[in-house]
């Protein structure tokens, strides 16, 4: 089993975004998590989403205090942290939470030192943002070294993830940008959507984008999400719990210092997914 050292001084911080919900951002967040610890690494999920978080609500988690309390400078990160299923650590956001909608700078100085208390405890932690292009999201993007946009293919979620990568183009013009296409039929239609979004990148941005992979279409992951669970875990052999591990194995080929060999690679993913 592949982990990561422990003597890193800080881990790799990932945000999942998307230009519009309804893409199943939450549902790649939680599951490629899952699919990281179960490889050993130490894992964590902050949501992002500070004034309608959900991923607790996912995952069957009933928090005593959010991130919010953690930005009011009234706990830790360590007091509002919960155990999470498969492995990984939670930090839960608020929900209905209309203050949380936009940071202050006291809260924006607290969400950063909030970050980097997080990651150095762990090897990954997944960022979940709130659905859309508005200025939080964007202006978090900026505390996060690595983002992967989401998108399905459905024309309007295109058009948006596109909008999301040209504000995150914006604010950090060399960043590199990951594009996953979720619920797809198979490989050929995650291809097809991912070059219509990069041929757009390359036209009007002068850039080009990563992609990342799919997740195939599978009615297990709503059943597991119903249920309160990981598909990953509850049903490991799902097509979309073998796409979600072969994205985590490209996930965790970012960490230098333990990357995943080729052979490694080509021995644990699963053909035709992500």
């Amino acid at each position: 089993m592949m982990r990561a050292p422990g003597t890193r001084p800080r881990g790799i911080t990932v945000g999942i975004t998307s230009g519009k919900g309804g893409v199943g951002k939450t549902s790649v967040t939680v599951n490629v998590a899952a699919a990281l610890s179960a490889l050993g690494y130490r894992v964590g999920v902050l949501d992002a989403d500070f004034a309608l978080g959900n991923v607790d609500v996912m995952l069957g988690l009933t928090p005593g205090a959010h991130v919010g309390a953690v930005l009011a400078g009234d706990v830790s990160v360590g007091s509002v942290s919960l155990a999470g299923p498969g492995g990984i650590r939670v930090i839960p956001a608020g929900s209905g939470i209309r203050a949380l909608t936009t940071l202050t700078p006291d809260q924006w100085i607290r969400l950063g030192q909030l970050i980097a208390s997080a990651s150095s405890e762990l090897d990954f932690l997944i960022v979940d943002t709130a659905p859309g292009i508005g200025d939080t999201v964007i202006d978090l993007a900026r505390l996060i070294d690595r983002m992967i946009v989401v998108t399905s293919h459905e024309p309007t979620s295109i058009v948006d993830a596109y909008a999301m990568a040209k504000l995150l183009t914006a604010a950090a013009p060399h960043r590199e940008i990951g594009v996953v296409v979720n619920a797809a039929r198979d490989a050929g239609e995650g291809q097809t959507v991912f070059r219509q979004l990069d041929a757009a990148a390359h036209r009007f941005l002068k850039r080009s984008l990563r992609y990342d992979g799919y997740i195939v279409r599978d009615p297990q992951v709503g059943e597991s999400a119903v249920d309160q669970r990981l598909v990953v875990t509850h049903c490991p052999d799902a097509p979309a719990s073998r796409c979600f591990r072969r994205l985590a194995l490209r996930v965790a080929n970012w960490l230098p210092s333990a990357p995943v060999t080729s052979q490694e690679f080509e021995r644990m993913e699963a053909p035709r997914c992500a």
